[in-house]
């Protein structure tokens, strides 16, 4: 039996679990840690997106037909476009070149969208929004090439659009969960594109190789002050640091100190949102680390935690997540003070 056929003989919950451990270790592991009444809904509301970035990131569609499924994809979440064309039309063209998984969940498009549709209007609006601006944001990004992106600014506009949005599309649902955290939105909203930024900063530098090889490049060709960055390829430097993982290194830990006031703002008693904020936070902070130890790394495996720091981190964040003083001393101690990045960017202009 093929993998769809298994996945046609599973529950709509059912196939959202089963998606989500295929789809994500990492949210496979914090999703569940939410309350139950916010777990379903975020759960689904990942799998929405990563549809999205399925059609972004496949090989075998062209730009025109990138940009024409993102537009139709917006247009299903929005209930003005057939889910079962639109599977029909894009399952087949999706080929080696995308994982099985995200094939799989593609040719599932209508179980994850009717589950959406079940969702009362509170939380289904936010989740519909955030789908149809990382579509549009996505549209304008999907002709990028292995020189790059302009400059750091256009970076975090990607960033924004890809991970940016899906922080304030929590939050709005954590809002609407519970009154104390509703009652401390005009201070979380702010922080929450942050932290989806932050997160998806860390994922483009450490991934930056093998985007290369698949032809795209989400790092700056010129720097925050306007510079023009090379690599340290380009230059012929072994061991200087590259110009652009630098940047963008010191811009993540700006967005990665916002993601930690995100996360003490929530309210203690809400340990489940706080394991699930915490755990992922600590992961990226972990990656920093060790991409600013070695920031000519080769391959993303390099610089990717050990299912063993996985499991330690783990531990640690449960026993100190509700202590926001010895969360923010976990951090001072895990990510490197910001001037030690001005001294790598010294070294890497040498």
């Amino acid at each position: 039996m093929t993998l769809s056929k298994q996945s046609k003989n599973r529950s709509v919950l059912e196939y959202q679990r089963y998606a989500l451990s295929r789809v994500s270790r990492t949210f496979a592991l914090t999703i569940p840690q939410l309350p139950l009444e916010v777990r379903f809904v975020i759960g689904n509301a990942y799998l929405l997106c990563r549809i999205a970035d399925t059609i972004e990131d496949s090989p075998e569609l062209d730009v025109p037909s990138k940009r024409h499924f993102l537009s139709r994809f917006a247009g299903v979440v929005r209930h003005e476009e057939s889910v079962e064309s639109f599977e029909a039309d894009l399952a087949p063209l999706l080929c080696d070149g995308t994982t099985a998984d995200d094939r799989d969940l593609v040719t599932n498009t209508n179980r994850v969208v009717d589950l959406h549709r079940q969702l009362p209007n509170r939380q289904s609006n936010p989740i519909a929004q955030c789908v149809e601006n990382m579509c549009e944001g996505m549209s304008e990004f999907v002709d990028a090439s292995s020189d790059g992106l302009k400059d750091v600014a256009q970076v975090e506009r990607y960033c924004y659009f890809v991970a940016g949005v899906v922080g304030e599309m929590i939050t709005e649902i954590l809002c609407d969960y519970s009154s104390d955290i509703a009652s401390r939105r005009d201070e979380l909203y702010p922080l929450s594109s942050q932290f989806g930024c932050g997160l998806q900063l860390i994922n483009i530098i450490k991934d930056h190789r093998e985007d290369k090889n698949r032809g795209v490049c989400w790092l700056p060709r010129r720097g925050l002050e306007g510079e023009a960055l090379l690599s340290s390829d380009a230059v012929n430097v072994s061991d200087a640091a590259d110009p652009r993982i630098v940047q963008l290194l010191s811009v993540a830990r700006n967005r990665l100190e916002k993601s930690l006031r995100y996360i003490k703002l929530i309210p203690t008693r809400e340990i489940g949102i706080r394991r699930f904020l915490a755990w992922t936070f600590a992961f990226a902070c972990l990656t920093l680390r060790r991409i600013h130890a070695n920031p000519n790394f080769h391959r993303g495996e390099e610089v990717k935690i050990s299912r063993r720091q996985v499991y330690a981190t783990i531990a640690t964040i449960n026993l100190t997540v509700r202590l926001n003083r010895v969360l923010q001393g976990l951090f001072n101690l895990v990510v490197p003070h910001q001037s030690r990045f001005e001294t790598l960017k010294r070294r890497s202009r040498r």
